[in-house]
């Protein structure tokens, strides 16, 4: 079975997101559905059609969080050693072309939002630093072109 690395903080928001999609979309969606059939003719009911398309992605995403939560290898950033960057590291690096100083957290794609600090492991720049320690120097191969980093410190 796939074992799927995942924060504290992810595991909890996506635990939050199943409990509202079972509990308050599905039923809205399964009364919309209800409404638009008492409508009468199904084959060219827009509001019919409209709500069983969101049937088929809520029940997709419900499946989704729960193969993800049922499957999940939960990391507490806490415990992670500091000695080489891994999967919940937070990580300083600096912009060897730039100069600029950034830290970001390695963590699983459905968590990463750069704005929070966050970056996906699968990434160029997160994949680049898997494995690396501070002091090495790493060479990601951005949409804007090659850039180079150096790992800092491992927070």
């Amino acid at each position: 079975m796939e074992q799927i690395p995942i924060t504290k903080q992810g595991y909890e928001a996506c635990k939050k997101e199943l409990e509202r999609l079972k509990t308050v979309e599905r039923p809205e969606n399964i009364k919309a559905i209800e409404v638009a059939r008492a409508h009468g003719d199904l084959s060219e009911n827009a509001e019919y059609h409209a709500a069983k398309e969101k049937q088929s992605f809520l029940e997709g995403r419900i499946g989704e969080l729960s193969y993800r939560l049922g499957n999940a290898k939960v990391i507490d950033p806490d415990t992670v050693p500091k000695d080489r960057v891994r999967f919940a590291s937070r990580v300083l690096v600096e912009n060897l072309d730039s100069e600029e100083q950034m830290e970001y957290m390695i963590v699983g794609s459905e968590e990463a939002d750069i704005k929070k600090g966050t970056i996906s492991a699968t990434s160029p720049l997160g994949s680049a630093m898997l494995g690396k320690e501070p002091g090495d120097e790493i060479e990601v191969m951005a949409p804007g072109g090659r850039r180079m980093y150096e790992i800092i410190d491992i927070l």
